[in-house]
């Protein structure tokens, strides 16, 4: 499947992350050749001799009242508190926005894990006495989007995806498909994934660490996307145009170099590659595009389901003004994603110039 979302720009980003908070800190990370992934301590459960990147700089407080916080499980911590950095970088301001016109699409792998574990700690203890109701909204996937939504005064189209380590792709892709649409006029997109002691056990144990490599991480990159017409209305601070998304459901035996090329299809020229999931596992993807960069941020600050919002912003943020950029990212077992934007300013649309979305297979 092809989408063309030409009429649909990148007003603002950011990201909570191993780095710190905001793209700065990721962009600082990335230039000096270093990481932020920290050693797993030993009395982790398969945890000897990993690493992960956890957002350990991170305070939830900084984002919201301590009151509100004890409510919300460290997932919907990331997501308010990136999706609040964003909208700041995309100069929105809510109070002058039909909340109605604004919503939410997020990519989440795992959701509340640590809350889950408690709440469902309670029922082996102690059975249905030992269940903390308290706990039970954030033991679902979609409380991060939920939780920003409302912190956030979002009342737009809200949906969660979660669809193993493409989740924030697909979520990218619906939240354009909400615009081009007409359902909404801002959208807050990207993804979002904390990292507990006990997922690296549960990895451990089903061979993950094994199977996609160490330098597991957390935190959440946040979009915010907008229709052209709108974002000229208010002047807004254009920082990408969103272009041509292809997607691929497998590559299948056989016919690998068949789904290859309809991946790429249309990309001419790319200035900077991004990466995300296992692309760069997959030779016949990483032979197929010419880039003068690569950046692959799992190296630095570990991957997630859900870090395709952490390499998409850092995508935009890398891109000058004209530069083409194309965003790659796989799941073992599909799907695939080519996602490609124009950098910067330049890219401007002019109300009245804007085409219509349009999709083919």
């Amino acid at each position: 499947m092809i989408y063309s979302f030409n009429d649909i720009v990148v007003s603002g980003f950011s990201a909570v992350t191993a780095a710190g908070n905001g793209m700065k800190a990721v962009l600082e990370l990335l230039g000096s050749g270093r990481d932020a992934l920290s050693p797993v301590p030993d009395d982790v459960p398969g945890g000897a001799g990993q690493r992960w990147g956890k957002a350990s700089g991170f305070k939830a407080s900084d984002f919201m009242p301590p009151l509100k916080a004890r409510k919300m499980d460290r997932c919907s911590h990331f997501t308010v508190g990136a999706s609040g950095l964003a909208l700041k970088d995309a100069g929105i301001d809510l109070k002058s926005i039909d909340p109605e016109r604004i919503g939410i699409a997020l990519g989440c792998g795992f959701g509340g894990v640590a809350n889950s574990a408690e709440f469902l700690g309670g029922y082996f203890k102690s059975g249905a006495e030992g269940l903390a109701p308290v706990l039970f909204p954030n033991t679902v996937s979609n409380a991060p989007a939920s939780n920003a939504s409302i912190e956030h005064g979002l009342k737009g189209p809200n949906v969660t995806l979660v669809q193993r380590f493409c989740s924030a792709e697909s979520a990218f892709v619906m939240a354009c498909r909400f615009i081009a649409e007409g359902r909404a006029d801002v959208m807050v997109t990207g993804g979002a994934d904390d990292l507990t002691p006990l997922m690296i056990a549960g990895f451990a144990a089903t061979g993950q660490l094994r199977r996609y490599a160490a330098c597991f991480g957390e935190g959440s990159g946040i979009l915010v996307l907008e229709s052209a017409a709108h974002a000229a209305r208010r002047n807004a601070p254009v920082k990408g145009r969103v272009g041509t998304v292809a997607t691929i459901g497998l590559l299948p035996a056989g016919r690998e170099q068949e789904g290859v090329e309809r991946l790429f299809s249309g990309v001419e020229r790319c200035d900077l590659l991004s990466l995300s999931g296992t692309v760069g596992g997959t030779p016949l993807l990483m032979q197929r595009v010419e880039a003068r960069g690569i950046i692959d941020t799992a190296a630095i600050l570990g991957r997630s389901l859900a870090m395709g919002g952490t390499a998409m912003a850092t995508l935009l943020a890398k891109l000058q003004p004209g530069q083409q950029g194309v965003h790659l990212a796989a799941s073992p077992e599909g799907p695939y994603y080519a996602i490609r934007f124009t950098g910067g300013a330049a890219t401007a649309c002019i109300p009245g110039e804007v085409k219509g979305a349009s999709h083919h297979v």
